[in-house]
């Protein structure tokens, strides 16, 4: 499906209540599923991809139903082999997590994804649970995986990535491991993991930059997901480049660990207010005030900032256009190894459509303020990401954009159109 996106010059305004958080979706779904008894969770996300974990623990013998809104996790606390191929879809983060948590199990298993996930970089977590003792056999380290139930030993891993995905497999596969497990990363990553695993029990323990977990039972969790700040991000760029907009975006997750782009805007000089910040299940959440912000300057965005920002990096890049003197982004190679090569792709659309944009191996640097001239197709790469920035980029080109494979924004967001309009 191709999506024409034009100039919207009335201003969007309004409020609006983001989707849940994908990130705690696949891991409510995944640990409720490892607890004994009945979990309750309540606004799980509506995406492919944390649809995606939950079949997979489904057909790993976890039964589950949908009542007025919540989703109901019944297990036992031990999962079934499974009787085919266990397909994660798009999925990265359940790919990895669930890597990590059938490393440990009694019977073999075998994981595969769509064309996108099986291109994918899995050394990252193979290595580490290679050490512990898993037996992962892969084609150069590439989905399908095939994992054949071990006896796992606690490590002591010092990661050279800060990625959630690759801390979260490793401390899953600890709750399994005889002895401790320590994940040691150089800037703190989000930490979902850790805060949903103290919740229902584990025996784990944070200490700066490192986590230790030991072999634990888990108990059942009560949950209420939180907006998705990826999701928000969206919107929070729509509101500040779009003229006379004025968004109210409620129940907003802002784990300081994903919560990097609040403190780019902000030293951009947006026009932003925090309001109601409060905590749910040890989650800060809040609602945001966004208004148009005509005078936004670059910045350097860097360091131990990327891995609280790294999905919003191609939504940030557009927001850039929109900001005088030069922003610049490093340190975020990892970038090329997610959906699609995201630091070419922004690159590549964003010089399509007018912007001043010059390409680095870890990331590039925008040069602000450019109208955006438009007129052009722009391609999505099959990354939901991608085609969720460019229309937002299509709402203040000079004239209109077609955004080429528009129906893979599915895979994370399936309301995200549905919700831009309700601001129009």
């Amino acid at each position: 499906m191709d999506k024409v996106v034009k100039k919207f010059e009335k201003g969007l305004i309004g409020e609006i209540t983001i989707p849940s958080d994908k990130s705690i979706s696949h891991r409510a779904v995944m640990f409720a599923s490892l607890a004994n008894g009945k979990s309750i969770i309540k606004n799980f996300s509506n995406g492919q991809d944390p649809k995606s974990s939950l079949n997979i623990c489904n057909a790993l013998g976890v039964e589950y139903n949908f009542s007025n809104d919540l989703l109901v996790i019944k297990s036992c606390g031990q999962l079934k082999a499974p009787t085919s191929p266990l397909d994660c879809g798009n999925s990265g983060t359940t790919m990895r997590l669930m890597s990590g948590i059938l490393a440990g199990q009694g019977f073999n298993s075998v994981l595969i994804g769509d064309e996108s996930l099986s291109k994918r970089p899995m050394k990252r977590i193979i290595e580490p649970l290679s050490l512990m003792g898993a037996k992962i056999s892969a084609v150069e380290a590439h989905a399908p995986l095939k994992i054949k139930g071990s006896h796992l030993l606690g490590i002591e891993y010092n990661s050279k990535l800060a990625s959630a995905q690759v801390k979260s497999c490793i401390l899953l596969a600890g709750l399994f491991a005889e002895g401790k497990t320590i994940f040691t990363e150089p800037y703190v990553s989000r930490n979902h993991t850790e805060l949903m695993l103290k919740a229902m029990g584990a025996n784990l323990y944070v200490s700066e930059n490192s986590v230790s977990i030991e072999k634990s039972n888990l108990n059942p969790i009560e949950i209420n997901i939180c907006g998705d700040i990826s999701s928000a991000a969206y919107f929070i760029v729509a509101g500040l480049i779009v003229p006379n907009s004025k968004i109210i975006l409620k129940n907003v997750g802002l784990n300081p660990t994903r919560a990097g782009i609040i403190e780019v805007i902000q030293k951009m000089g947006a026009d932003i207010k925090i309001l109601d910040k409060r905590t749910q299940a040890g989650e800060v959440v809040g609602d945001l005030e966004v208004n148009y912000t005509e005078s936004l300057k670059g910045c350097v965005i860097k360091g131990d900032l990327i891995p609280r920002l790294i999905d919003e990096i191609p939504v940030i890049a557009v927001l850039a256009t929109q900001a005088f003197g030069e922003t610049v982004i490093k340190d975020a190679s990892d970038l090329r190894n997610k959906e699609s090569d995201r630091i070419s792709a922004v690159v590549n659309e964003l010089r399509k459509i007018g912007a001043d944009i010059e390409e680095y191996e870890d990331g590039f640097i925008i040069n602000g303020k450019k109208e955006l001239q438009g007129n052009c197709e722009v391609e999505t790469y099959h990354d939901h990401r991608i085609a969720m920035s460019f229309y937002v980029a299509g709402l203040i080109c000079k004239k209109p954009i077609k955004i080429n494979s528009f129906e893979w924004v599915n895979i994370s967001f399936p309301e995200f159109e549905k919700i831009f309009c309700k601001l129009m």
